[in-house]
């Protein structure tokens, strides 16, 4: 494992630094250094270290939701409460609505099946948007407005939004019985993941104040509590719903509302943290894409994706509108909206290790989604900031 981790590293990392001196985003080269290393290329990558790869990559995403939440400008979100909350999940139910209408045409799928392939496809990329819209907020683009802050909170909700649809339209998929109950958990697990890592926040806000320690010690306190919570998460699921990816975000907040003085040197290490979380998240997602699904995908994939992207795009304009932005602003935000990457690699393959006939296609399709939004969305953010967004 110890050959691997140095590849993962190594290579990873100066992928990703070629790929920032040819002017595109560092992720692309990662993804890349990722699939060719992976079990479906070459094959250099431990299975020791595949078999643990979605735990690694939830630590990676755990580091950069409690920097967000460190970083996240509560009065700003305020004024722009209205979008933020529409952005949770309209533009997931358009591109779902999407879905179920193309993919019946292009793939001859049942509803039923038309509505999964929507729900695979429908989640934005935290570990994409979230790092992106931190960058722009210490640069000051939109933060007048609350742009970043908009986008950054809608990424964070709007996957536990479509994993519970996704787990609900599975169900049906495989004729199982779903309940009213089922999508009550989609506000429930919104709630209580916020409430928990608010009182936890607290609770780490007080201990600082009694324990006047390092800021090492405090950034590790703060990580620990964050990686419990989304471990708990999988120990209470089946009785209360709980999104702990949610908590992590919520108590960044708490802490940063109670101990300011020390919230921007435990950001500054976190950001240390990333350099490294960014390599290992991003070439452990390109590992878990077989890059052979992309000639199974088709045109019709690409024509699905080009449709159902177009309409999502529409959902985010939609719910753009009550915080009253202009023209450029509204497009960024649109483009901003659009890359895929760890949910896909995560669920994409699930529909067909269920036995679904429509399994094949379904990854696929989530396949070709994480290698065209996460660096074309990446690359587009960069670029169209400095041009479509107020600088302070």
């Amino acid at each position: 494992m110890l050959l691997s981790i140095c590849l993962l590293f190594l290579v990873g990392i100066g992928a990703g630094e070629l790929m920032k001196r040819l002017g595109l985003p560092a992720l692309l080269g990662m993804l890349l250094a990722g699939i060719f290393m992976g079990p479906y290329a070459l094959g250099l990558l431990d299975n020791s270290l595949l078999n643990i790869s979605t735990q690694l990559r939830q630590m990676a995403l755990v580091i950069i939701l409690l920097r967000a939440g460190l970083s996240l400008d509560i009065e700003k979100l305020k004024k722009i409460g209205l979008s933020a909350a529409l952005m949770c999940f309209v533009p997931a139910c358009f591109e779902i609505g999407a879905a179920m209408v193309f993919a019946p045409v292009l793939f001859k799928f049942s509803l039923v099946e038309a509505a999964l392939l929507g729900a695979v496809i429908a989640a934005v990329s935290p570990a994409v948007i979230v790092p992106k819209m931190l960058n722009l907020m210490e640069q000051g683009y939109g933060n007048r407005k609350g742009i970043p802050q908009m986008i950054l909170s809608g990424a964070s909700v709007d996957d536990v939004f479509v994993i519970v649809l996704f787990t609900s339209f599975l169900g049906i998929a495989q004729g199982k019985e779903v309940s009213g109950l089922q999508l009550l958990t989609i506000p429930l697990s919104i709630v209580l993941g916020i409430v928990g890592g608010l009182i936890i926040g607290i609770l780490i806000s007080k201990l600082f104040c009694i324990w006047n320690t390092t800021v090492t010690m405090q950034t590790l306190i703060l990580l620990s509590v964050s990686f419990f919570l989304v471990g708990i998460e999988d120990v209470i699921k089946p009785i209360i719903p709980f999104s702990g990816l949610l908590a992590v975000m919520a108590c960044g907040v708490c802490v940063q509302k109670k101990r300011q003085q020390y919230v921007e040197n435990n950001k500054e290490q976190l950001s240390k943290l990333w350099i490294a979380a960014e390599a290992v998240l991003f070439v452990l997602v390109g590992a878990s894409v077989n890059i052979l699904y992309l000639f199974t995908a088709g045109v019709a994939a690409g024509i699905l994706l080009a449709g159902t992207i177009f309409v999502r795009m529409i959902g985010v304009f939609v719910s753009t509108l009550p915080a009253k932005l202009n023209v450029k602003e509204q497009l960024f935000c649109m483009i901003a909206y659009t890359p895929k990457a760890t949910v896909q690699a995560a669920i994409g393959g699930i529909p067909l290790s269920a036995g679904l006939a429509c399994g094949n296609t379904i990854l696929a399709v989530a396949v070709l989604s994480i290698m065209l939004t996460a660096p074309i969305g990446a690359f587009l953010i960069e670029r169209l900031a400095p041009k479509f967004l107020e600088k302070e």
